[in-house]
């Protein structure tokens, strides 16, 4: 059997832990696999060409490079795509910030900082004022978040990262007495 005050400390545990921001940053890839298929056919296409110009003038050797080609350019893309898979994952709760970083290998690495302590500082480009760099400070540890955003989405990221640090400081709204 429970009391009231239990299930009122369960919600208030519930409500502290409940994410203020949260925030999966995946590296950005500009080509689909649609837009794959029909780069790797036009490469395909181009050496089949090649392949029978050069054997119908009788120069054969050449066949083993123009398949080199295709070869090095289906690795490229793979290397590409499974570096893809990399992740960062950022929550911020009342209680912590939460930063998962996950390579392209799978290998997972965890920080967690205290909000009240922590700071995100931007580093700037002094020309244009791009924001080329985050990091969060926490006095004795710093960790550099969002380094795969392009530099607008930096900054957007930044700004969002800033309002929740914010928010986590002031603390959760109390409604009545404990």
């Amino acid at each position: 059997m429970s009391t009231g005050n239990t299930d009122a400390a369960t919600v208030h545990d519930a409500a502290e832990e409940a994410p203020l921001f949260a925030a999966l940053l995946t590296p950005h890839r500009s080509m689909g696999w649609p837009g794959f298929i029909a780069v790797m056919t036009a490469v395909g296409a181009v050496n089949l060409v090649g392949a029978v110009i050069f054997t119908s003038i009788g120069a054969w050797p050449v066949l083993p490079f123009l398949g080199l080609d295709v070869i090095i350019i289906f690795l490229a893309f793979r290397a590409n795509y499974r570096h893809a898979r990399a992740f960062e994952e950022v929550i911020v709760t009342p209680t912590e910030i939460r930063i998962r970083k996950v390579t392209w290998h799978g290998r997972a690495r965890e920080w967690r900082f205290n909000p009240a302590w922590t700071r995100l500082q931007q580093t700037r480009d002094e020309e244009d004022g791009q924001v080329l760099g985050l990091t969060l400070d926490e006095g004795r540890r710093r960790l550099d978040i969002a380094t795969f955003l392009p530099p607008v989405e930096r900054e957007g990221f930044g700004k969002a990262l800033t309002a929740a640090l914010a928010e986590a400081r002031r603390g959760p709204v109390r409604t009545h007495f404990d």
